[in-house]
């Protein structure tokens, strides 16, 4: 991913001939002294090639100061960006994202930062059993650039990502729902895993058939077999082949009831039509 992130980076250096270097110093000089912007920009950007990010950021925090709103301070603000995310200083990186798309909003590099601004978040996320709002933020981040750039290869990676994204939120649901379950309280897992099960974007995720399991095995518990047979067609109607309905069928016909679908090898059912992949 570092790959495809940093090719915009070194395209926007590319474009501007590397006319001189800024010195042999390892490391910058950078107290106050007019200097040639194209000097500036290009030992930052050999910083960069260096991986030596600490130190081309502050060439670019340069370039910005003292040549604010030039070409080279718009190109400057996008090397910070990417020198902050390769560094892990991720709310840095979307900090200068956030100030280039405040500044450039028109510009064609505004994709990129938005991009970068997703990426972020989305490298931020944590497991299912700690705090999820960098999911969140992931999820609105990428969503803006599928929204607002639906042409671009920025946009298809970022469904790519959103799909990701809906697969973390819904097994949250999942573990909590699973929690609620442990502690004998059925009605709140019931609600949790009726989340997965009823949201479009979480019958993507690979939940939904624990989602759907769960339900038959909690409305036996509580004596609504009804809504336990229910679910369990729907269930055996889309994942036939699954674990989940081979243990849901095993449940139902132990309680008296008759599934109308035998666990056989997996085959297409509407969801699976409706929601491919």
């Amino acid at each position: 991913m570092s790959t495809r992130i940093g090719a915009l980076a070194v395209v926007l250096a590319a474009t501007t001939a590397l006319s001189a270097c800024a010195g042999r110093n390892d490391r910058p000089q950078l107290a106050y002294e007019e200097r040639p912007v194209d000097l500036l920009y290009n030992a930052g950007y050999q910083r960069l090639e260096r991986e030596r990010w600490l130190d081309a950021v502050a060439y670019f925090q340069e370039v910005e100061r003292q040549h604010p709103y030039s070409e080279w301070s718009r190109r400057a603000i996008l090397m910070q960006m990417y020198a902050f995310y390769r560094q892990g200083r991720y709310q840095d990186a979307i900090a200068a994202a956030d100030r280039f798309i405040q500044l450039y909003p028109g510009s064609p590099s505004a994709s990129y930062a938005f991009y970068m601004k997703g990426v972020c978040y989305f490298e931020q996320i944590v497991d299912v059993g700690r705090d999820q709002a960098a999911t969140g933020q992931a999820l609105l981040a990428l969503r803006d650039v599928a929204r607002r750039y639906p042409d671009t290869p920025y946009a298809a990676d970022a469904l790519i990502k959103i799909d990701m994204v809906n697969d973390q939120l819904a097994g949250k649901e999942m573990a909590i729902g699973r929690w609620y379950q442990r502690q004998e309280q059925p009605l709140a897992a019931i609600n949790r895993y009726r989340t997965v099960i009823d949201n479009e974007e979480f019958q993507r995720t690979s939940h939904t058939p624990e989602a759907l399991y769960r339900l038959v095995e909690l409305y036996l518990t509580l004596g609504l077999d009804e809504e336990a047979t229910r679910n369990g067609a729907v269930l055996g109607h889309n994942y036939p082949g699954s674990r989940w309905y081979q243990d849901a069928y095993v449940l139902l016909t132990n309680d008296g009831q008759r599934p109308g679908v035998e666990p056989e090898g997996e085959r297409e059912g509407w969801l699976r039509r409706l929601i491919p992949g």
